[in-house]
């Protein structure tokens, strides 16, 4: 096991780095299973560390790198309830039933209910979608909207919501409802004909790290069994992945398990460009190269969320299921334009949210700000960007006369969702609820110091007052000249990297700064030299105006220890390596 970071020494001697880090390298046990593994299955070393890391042996290594839906997929009914749900899904289908899909409004929300009406679609059928107004109904079911529906459709399908909706469900009288979530679970259940939710009191926990769409898709998979036993075949899931991908990102749920398969045989979907709302937002987006993981929580998650966050709260999920590419195209134009007045508007709150945090103090377990007049549309992504600055949970909350609405954003490690809902159940908040990695909440202007205190303090419980940003973990050294095309595309293998999965990170040791200079807004361009002729480019983002960018453009001819993540740049046609600069520091001696 590896030491832990105070009982070793800083790795290249780097104490405090250009932005304020000490440098933790891997572990001597971590270095011996690499090289071992190295040896075993001839991989490169890099790779090898990069699975170290993760706890992969050399045993488990081949199936690790090719990661399958039929050796990861969980058996579907191992959910309760969930041969309920299937079977009343079938039903609805052969019954020629009016089915309504209630919805939540982010990019979950969207691709879960775009799943349901696929599969109902390539049947013959169709469905109601109904997404609930961020700003006038709020997060989840609502009873004026779950008692209209319940007046003309028979069943009622909630998809990333749900769970907590007690009053809502119980509004739908004469439909059935059934609940397909991930949110966390209370001690009771709402009353529904199946609530089928890996985050239940009672469930085991070990789906917890599904995303809703994860979960519609067992349902989906279930139901096709159930097909099957009465000697029917249903629609082709796998051709569904690319929607099940793009939620287990943009959701931030931990690429781990068969959250891996999705999304890896779900960018292989994609990149095949059949569903006409992914291939219209990719054109509108300028994606002109097969999507990774980073284009779905970067580049297209964050145009199927600007509807729901300024704009219409069905355009997502609507782009999402629609069949017809010009329909497809005029709403990912519409989601484009929301999304760059989503930024507007969130540069704004950001800038004053940041601003109030660090007048509060950033080394409390939770950093949090509220303000009047904040797009609720845009507290998520300006508590997520508070979250990344000072590696603690964050909350930002717009208030609105006597109440505000807010989001959270948590850390690894840090359930943030159960804490919201305790200081909910203790009174302090109108309502809250969420998962682990992130929560939203209603609180009372006059309550708000004290639910903010109190949920800093459950936190802290959990240890949240402990992390900070004073580590930077590296898995290795690498010099410029292996840094290369052949050797990124073997490290992906061990990816898709994001949430719970984090890219391998290297240092490039006692390098020469061969150019520097700003490009774009306030991000620099460099290129690193070993000396022997052999160079590697680099991209630091937003670094102009920092400490890093100071030290690079300041080097005065010093050798440089540097350090990020390598990735494949794609330009007119040419890829090359390029390392995502971020951080440096002074080589010593």
């Amino acid at each position: 096991m590896d030491s832990t970071p105070d009982m070793v020494r800083a790795f290249l001697g780097v104490e405090g780095s250009a932005t304020g880090r000490r440098w933790i390298g891997p572990g001597l046990e971590e270095d011996r299973q690499a090289e071992a593994m190295a040896q075993a299955l001839d991989l490169p070393l890099p790779l090898c560390r990069t699975l170290a890391r993760r706890g992969v042996t050399a045993e488990t290594a081949p199936d690790f790198l090719a990661p399958t839906l039929r050796d990861l997929l969980p058996d579907p009914r191992g959910l309760r309830d969930m041969d309920a749900a299937a079977a009343r899904l079938n039903q609805a289908v052969a019954r020629a039933e009016r089915v309504a899909i209630f919805a939540d409004y982010d990019v979950d929300g969207g691709a879960s209910a775009a799943l349901l009406l696929d599969w109902l679609r390539r049947q013959g059928r169709d469905a109601t979608l109904y997404v609930p107004d961020r700003i006038d109904e709020g997060y989840g079911p609502n009873p004026p909207a779950m008692a209209a529906l319940a007046r003309d459709h028979g069943l009622i399908v909630c998809v990333d919501c749900g769970t907590l909706s007690h009053d809502a469900l119980a509004a739908a009288q004469g439909a059935d409802v059934v609940v397909l979530d991930h949110h966390l679970g209370g001690e009771t259940l709402p009353p529904a004909l199946a609530v089928v939710n890996p985050n239940r009191q009672d469930e085991s926990g070990d789906l917890g790290h599904l995303c809703a769409a994860g979960v519609v898709f067992l349902a989906l998979v279930e139901a096709n069994r159930q097909l099957r036993e009465t000697g029917r075949s249903g629609p082709d899931l796998m051709s569904m992945l690319d929607l099940v991908a793009l939620a287990t990102v943009a959701d931030v749920a931990p690429l781990v398990g068969v959250n891996r398969a999705f999304v890896r045989q779900g960018l292989t979907v994609m990149a095949r460009r059949q569903r006409p709302g992914l291939v219209a937002l990719s054109d509108v987006a300028r994606l002109d190269t097969p999507p990774a993981a980073y284009h779905l929580g970067y580049v297209l998650g964050p145009r199927v969320n600007a509807g729901g966050r300024i704009g219409r709260a069905d355009l997502g999920a609507r782009l999402l299921s629609t069949p017809d590419p010009a329909e497809a195209r005029s709403i990912a134009d519409r989601l484009d334009q929301l999304n760059t007045e989503r930024r507007e508007i969130e540069a704004a709150v950001r800038d004053a949210a940041l601003a109030q945090a660090e007048a509060r103090g950033l080394e409390a377990p939770l950093v949090w700000a509220a303000g009047d007049g904040w797009h609720p549309g845009v507290v998520g992504i300006v508590a997520a960007r508070l979250k990344e600055a000072t590696n603690r949970p964050a909350v930002v909350i717009g208030l609105d006369g006597a109440e505000g609405k807010g989001s959270g954003r948590s850390v690894s490690g840090i359930d943030l969702g159960a804490a919201v809902q305790r200081v909910a159940a203790e009174g302090l908040l109108v309502k809250g609820g969420g998962h682990r990695m992130a929560a939203g909440l209603t609180v009372t202007r006059d309550s708000l110091e004290a639910a903010m205190a109190r949920l800093s303090e459950l936190l802290g419980r959990q240890g949240a007052g402990a992390l900070g940003p004073s580590d930077l973990r590296l898995d290795g050294v690498l010099m410029p000249g292996a840094a290369t095309v052949a050797l990124i595309e073997r490290i992906e293998q061990a990816g898709p990297f994001g949430q719970g999965a984090p890219a391998p990170r290297f240092a490039l040791p006692d390098v020469q700064v061969l150019h520097v200079r700003e490009v774009g807004s306030g991000h620099l361009k460099a290129s690193f030299g070993d000396g022997l002729g052999a160079r590697l480019d680099a991209i630091a983002f937003g670094a102009a105006e920092g400490p890093l960018g100071a030290l690079l453009r300041g080097h005065g001819g010093a050798r440089l220890h540097v350090a990020g993540r390598l990735e494949i740049n794609t330009w007119q046609g040419r890829r090359s390596p390029q390392l995502r600069l971020e951080d440096a520091a002074q080589a010593q001696g």
